[in-house]
């Protein structure tokens, strides 16, 4: 390392603009763990100290013939540095404070008066559509989709093999997805209420 400290700024990053990839590693090699150590303080996280770190070297890389970099390289890469990370953290605060908005407006949303109908008729088709099943596949489907199951479990309380009961599920859906259309078996998949 300290032969790292020993080089030349000036000649090292002339060579990168020339287009020498070993001075790019010098350079890499001499300040990556320093601008790693800051990025780490200041953000108090490893994989994203990492992560911002890896994006200076790599605009560092894609600016090599840009003018605008310059010695003491120390200065401008900390400086990207910093600037990495107050970017990073005011899209964080813009991310948070749009989900909270999201979550909010959702909370406060007024579903229309006959929504509640609506999902119960939906919740009714669909379980006649179940019921109308196959005896044996309706009740694979049942505990897979109802009782939540794994397929071993299943396998295991019916005495079956995975494959058949990944079989009569994969059939029930092919069903009830030709008799209820796709966005009924979407609310099928994901609803809890039936």
């Amino acid at each position: 390392m300290s032969r790292l400290l020993c080089i030349d700024d000036e000649e090292v990053l002339h060579a990168f603009q020339q287009g020498d990839r070993n001075a790019y590693e010098l350079i890499y090699d001499k300040y990556w763990a320093i601008l790693y150590r800051h990025a780490r303080k200041m953000l108090q996280n490893d994989e994203e100290a990492k992560d911002v770190v890896q994006e200076v070297f790599v605009m560092f890389w894609l600016k090599a013939q840009d003018t605008s970099i310059h010695v003491p390289l120390a200065a401008f890469l900390y400086t990207a540095t910093r600037n990495k990370i107050l970017d990073q953290i005011k899209h964080s605060k813009v991310k948070a404070k749009y989900m909270t908005s999201l979550k909010n407006e959702m909370e406060n949303q007024v579903q229309p008066p006959d929504t509640l109908v609506r999902q119960r008729d939906l919740a009714y088709q669909i379980e006649l559509e179940i019921k109308a099943l196959p005896a044996k596949m309706r009740e694979i489907f049942e505990l897979s989709r109802k009782e939540y199951r794994t397929h071993k479990e299943i396998s295991e309380y019916l005495n079956i093999s995975d494959k058949t009961v990944k079989k009569q599920i994969s059939n029930a859906l092919h069903i009830l997805k030709a008799k209820l259309g796709p966005l009924l078996i979407f609310f099928l998949l994901l609803s809890t209420t039936w």
